[in-house]
């Protein structure tokens, strides 16, 4: 029997060896069959002679995108968005590059808000120098993707298309009815009188002072896509107020008659039109995604400087730990601040912030790793869409804040939200019975109404974390605490108004941080 059980062993051994052996095979088979593909779409990139270079994108366009490991790239997997900064490099490479002929924006959907779009509308502005076309077509445009559209040469209007070009809106909604039909409410704490986020849960309607402060900030940035269309488009600002008050951009006719667009046409013409463009003999127009050749737009012969500036970036909302690319947190920033700080190579550091702000804490740890790097070598902020709140927090002390005009920034303010559901509870029927050793063992309750201690120990809090938040503004802008809060109280601001009132040094994108902080570091 026992030479029986070690033979059938032996033979089931066999098998398996086997049936492992196979799937190796085909695994190495499938590995090389997808290495083999990845590098026949590579070969296919190729720019051929009299090529278009085609922007439609309908990925998001993020600040930062992390590269790829070595397992997506081998089975090519697809990037969910695109890198801001490898875009902008691509477009001022095919300025360059004598195979593209020029750039047609078709349906371009991208999802990359204001001050990415300013920043990539300037790096078309600068391709056009290169005296090559820009031709755009849409079947419609929304208010953000005509204003990026107003670069190109020719706007060409699907016949049966819009154009929704009617001003800047803001709807806020409010909810104190609701709580109290409900019986769950939000108890709020705050300091500031323009900390909008929390009014909805305890006013029926818009305050004197978030009016004002919306109204002012929707009216900057309104003016500063106003005056670049209007250079664009060779049309005056008032007219084109005029467009937006009486919507004369609704029907294609109305908005040609208006100087909107250049061209009514379906989209076979336009690619008639790209044809003639690129000066090409064939029967249409060579076109290259912008997205492919995004792998080719890398400078050739590229030597290491031993003088670097590093980019740093901070993006999504401020919460408490390790932090990743889509949120902010306190554990690699000190890292990253620490290495650089070792750095010999690195003379300077840009740091990105996009970041409608989050945890305190973690905003004063991080701020106080980057005050560490900061006595060591210069640091210049560069803010993104939005930095405002603890985004602004973590950028307050740099030697350098260089911000879009079309950034929001500010709100320097603080508050903190509980959720109470006693009423609620009461109407269902249920109680909430709790036993203390100590008069706020229990602290806060969802079930319990909140207690007048709790509320004065948090507004205390409150109240420290704002005076904090002065400080470390008035030492990092050079304004005293009492100038700090005039402009602050949790109200936002563009960009173009924070250089105003002294909260940022300059207008601008990341390539004019990175100028800022060469010539810190001289």
């Amino acid at each position: 029997m026992g030479f029986l059980k070690n033979v059938l062993s032996t033979i089931v051994g066999f098998f398996v060896a086997i049936g492992i052996l196979f799937f190796l095979m085909f695994l190495f088979i499938g590995i090389a069959a997808s290495f083999s593909v990845s590098l026949a779409e590579i070969e296919e990139i190729s720019v051929k002679e009299n090529s278009v270079l085609e922007l439609s994108l309908s990925k998001p366009i993020r600040d930062y995108t992390p590269k790829k490991e070595e397992f997506e790239k081998l089975f090519d997997f697809e990037d969910p968005n695109i890198s801001l900064n490898r875009l902008i490099t691509a477009i001022e490479y095919a300025a360059n590059d004598p195979k593209i002929k020029g750039i047609s924006i078709i349906e371009n959907n991208m999802f990359a808000g204001m001050a990415r779009r300013k920043a990539i509308r300037d790096a078309l502005l600068k391709f056009k120098e290169s005296g090559k076309f820009i031709y755009t077509y849409g079947n419609f445009y929304t208010q953000n993707q005509y204003y990026l559209n107003t670069v190109a040469d020719s706007i060409f209007l699907n016949p049966y298309g819009i154009i929704d070009f009617k001003g800047l809106s803001a709807e806020v909604k409010y909810y104190k009815d609701i709580q109290e039909n409900t019986g769950v409410k939000m108890e709020v704490v705050r300091h500031g009188k323009y900390k909008s986020a929390v009014e909805p849960f305890l006013e029926n309607k818009m305050s004197k002072a978030n009016r004002e402060q919306l109204s002012e900030l929707l009216s900057s940035l309104w003016d500063t896509m106003l005056e670049e269309i209007s250079l664009s488009r060779n049309i005056e600002v008032e007219q084109l107020n005029n467009i937006a008050d009486n919507l004369l951009a609704r029907t294609p006719e109305l908005a040609l008659s208006n100087k909107l667009i250049d061209r009514i046409a379906y989209i076979d013409q336009y690619k008639d039109a790209l044809k003639i463009a690129s000066t090409t003999k064939k029967d249409k127009a060579e076109i290259v995604a912008i997205e492919k050749y995004i792998s080719l737009a890398k400078p050739k012969n590229k030597k290491k400087a031993k003088d670097k500036i590093a980019i740093v970036y901070a993006q999504g909302e401020i919460g408490y730990g390790k932090g990743n690319e889509n949120t902010i947190g306190q554990k690699v920033f000190r890292k990253t601040f620490k290495k650089l700080a070792e750095d010999e190579d690195v003379k300077a550091v840009v740091f990105r912030v996009n970041s409608p702000g989050g945890n305190a804490l973690t905003s004063e740890l991080i701020l106080h790793d980057l005050e560490n790097l900061n006595a060591k070598k210069p640091v210049v902020v560069s803010m993104g869409n939005v930095a405002a709140s603890g985004g602004y927090y973590i950028s307050c002390q740099a030697d350098k804040i260089v911000a879009q005009p079309n950034t929001i920034t500010g709100s320097i303010g603080v508050f903190a939200v509980f959720p109470n559901a006693t009423e609620l509870a009461e109407n269902i029927g249920i109680n909430a019975e709790h036993v203390d050793t100590n008069k706020q063992s229990m602290g806060y309750s969802f079930l319990e109404p909140i207690s007048p201690e709790f509320k004065t120990f948090v507004k205390e809090k409150i109240e420290i974390i704002y005076s904090t938040f002065l400080d470390r503004v008035a030492k990092g802008r050079n304004m005293t605490k009492t100038q700090v809060d005039a402009v602050a109280q949790g109200r936002v601001w563009s960009g173009a108004q924070a250089l105003e009132i002294g909260l940022v040094d300059q207008l601008g994108g990341l390539d004019t941080a990175i100028k800022e902080a060469a010539k810190l570091a001289q």
